[in-house]
């Protein structure tokens, strides 16, 4: 599994995971909006990409996931360490607002138990969270649906169907957007990424953010 953690990393260095990595942690940090110094735990923070980011940002940064081997590779990805957690994000081994801002980058996707998954992201968190979500609207779902790869298995998410999931819960001032709208990269891919709005529903890559509702 490390070997497996170490290529699925990897990726993220080449040119096109290099772009999609980092178009997507803008989106995510833009709806997020983190301010200085702020806890961020990182919900199903496989390989620590994500977490990475954040931390060179300036944020203080725990990763969770469920499998062993990642964590353990996500918690050595950094100087410092990453403090990194192994548990169920169904269940999270935190008390009630416990950081200032969830974060979970697809990991839902792979979750039998979204909904509850999703309440545990919320309760930990005091101030804001964001989602990163694979969108079924999308020419990426046209060409990897059904796939053995690295979305075997994945829920592939509509956007106002999130939304609505989080009406019922204790949210306010929800914000959808999408990006990476030609998911296999190149010249071409990148030039319309920088002129495509962020409220077009077709890209590949879901960001949901939204703040906590205040305790009366």
């Amino acid at each position: 599994m490390m070997a497996n953690a170490s290529s699925y990393d990897a990726w993220y260095r080449t040119s096109r995971g290099r772009w999609i990595g980092e178009t997507e942690y803008r989106l995510l940090y833009h709806q997020m909006a983190p301010r200085p110094g702020e806890t961020i735990l990182d919900v199903g923070c496989g390989t620590g990409y994500f977490s990475r980011r954040f931390a060179h940002d300036g944020h203080f940064v725990a990763g969770l996931d469920l499998d062993p081997a990642v964590a353990a590779f996500a918690h050595a990805s950094m100087h410092p360490p990453l403090p990194c957690v192994v548990a169920d994000m169904t269940a999270l081994p935190f008390a009630d607002r416990s950081f200032d801002c969830t974060i979970s980058v697809t990991a839902l996707c792979f979750v039998a138990d979204e909904l509850k998954a999703l309440k545990e992201i919320i309760r930990v968190a005091r101030r804001r969270f964001a989602l990163g979500l694979l969108n079924r609207a999308s020419l990426l779902h046209l060409v990897k649906r059904g796939s053995t790869g690295s979305y075997a298995g994945a829920r592939w998410h509509n956007p106002s169907a999130i939304a609505a999931m989080l009406s019922d819960l204790p949210v306010e001032d929800v914000a959808v957007a999408t990006a990476i709208f030609v998911p296999w990269g190149g010249t071409l891919a990148q030039a319309l990424e920088r002129i495509a709005p962020n409220n077009l529903p077709w890209g590949s890559f879901i960001a949901v953010s939204g703040s906590i509702t205040p305790k009366t």
